[in-house]
């Protein structure tokens, strides 16, 4: 199973995505707006998830490359647990690596992990969050389409969450 857009293939994880998935979590700029990098070990429990989310729901986050195959980050749509402060929901959200940033990658990706999600799986609404200094990921957020609901803000961990909705057409 794959998305494809004008310029991106979405896919599943492979295993030896592992190395540029790690060096991307290990970028401080990348990683700022979530406290800073995070090692391999911590990186590998994310990619761990994201390959049981697939497996489990069907939706999870996608490996993200350029149409030659070169790694550029991550999008996609996941489950949130009940232990959420939010809840139980699914969350869209993407990461790229910093050559990528400003070509509109980001909202290629997620406008096509979400129509996934609205149509083969069958989702009715998905949220979107991030601090309220990550101007760069509110601007995507907002390209998308999504409605900004302060009334769902939240912190978690000492981090504060800005709200923003995408419900089926």
């Amino acid at each position: 199973m794959k998305l494809e857009t004008p310029r991106l293939r979405l896919r599943p994880w492979q295993e030896d995505d592992r190395p540029a998935f790690a060096a991307l979590h290990a970028d401080p700029e990348v990683m700022a707006d979530l406290g800073g990098p995070i090692d391999r070990v911590a990186s590998d429990a994310k990619f761990d998830r994201y390959v049981a989310n697939f497996a489990r729901h069907g939706i999870s986050r996608w490996a993200v490359t350029a149409r030659d195959g070169d790694f550029l980050g991550y999008a996609g749509v996941t489950p949130e647990p009940d232990s959420h402060p939010l809840g139980r929901h699914c969350q869209v959200g993407w990461r790229f690596a910093r050559r990528a940033w400003g070509h509109g990658y980001a909202t290629e990706a997620a406008s096509a992990t979400l129509d996934d999600a609205f149509g083969r799986a069958g989702l009715r609404e998905v949220l979107a969050y991030t601090a309220a200094d990550n101007a760069r990921s509110q601007a995507v957020m907002a390209r998308l389409g999504l409605r900004r609901d302060s009334g769902r803000d939240f912190t978690m961990n000492g981090w504060h969450g800005l709200v923003w909705v995408a419900r089926r057409a």
